[in-house]
């Protein structure tokens, strides 16, 4: 049985572009958050982008662990991020990989909602775990 939890965090990153040819700006970015609410933890980010020079348009894939809790229940996973933006319609992908979970969180499966509203992160996590409650 899925279940939802919803929060907020906080992220400080840094871009380093390593490729700035005519098209886009290819870059790596390092990032930590902090997670409130349903998810309480903290994680570690990293990400690959390419910036279009036309305002609006990028890419970004990117790896992201996340160690803390989960509705009660502690371990750790990892979040596969796909975000598209094509002249400011925005797609994002961020689902947990596969058999990562550890701890409480082993076989933990779902996937992330992320939304940004005047530069407050806020997230909603599907997830499932073969046992829905702590032993």
């Amino acid at each position: 049985m899925a279940e939802n939890v919803s929060g907020t965090f906080d992220i400080t990153s840094q871009d380093r572009p390593y490729d700035e040819a005519e098209g886009a700006r290819l870059m790596h970015a390092t990032g930590h958050k902090v997670f409130r609410g349903g998810i309480e933890g903290t994680s570690r980010v990293e990400l690959i982008k390419a910036v279009s020079a036309v305002p609006g348009s990028a890419a970004y894939v990117g790896l992201e662990r996340v160690v803390g809790a989960v509705g009660g229940r502690a371990g750790s996973f990892v979040l596969r991020h796909t975000g598209l933006m094509d002249r400011g319609d925005a797609t994002l992908e961020v689902t947990v990989v596969p058999d990562t979970g550890t701890g409480d969180l082993t076989g933990i499966a779902g996937r992330m909602t992320i939304t940004v509203v005047d530069g407050h992160h806020d997230y909603t996590f599907e997830y499932s775990l073969p046992s829905s409650s702590p032993e």
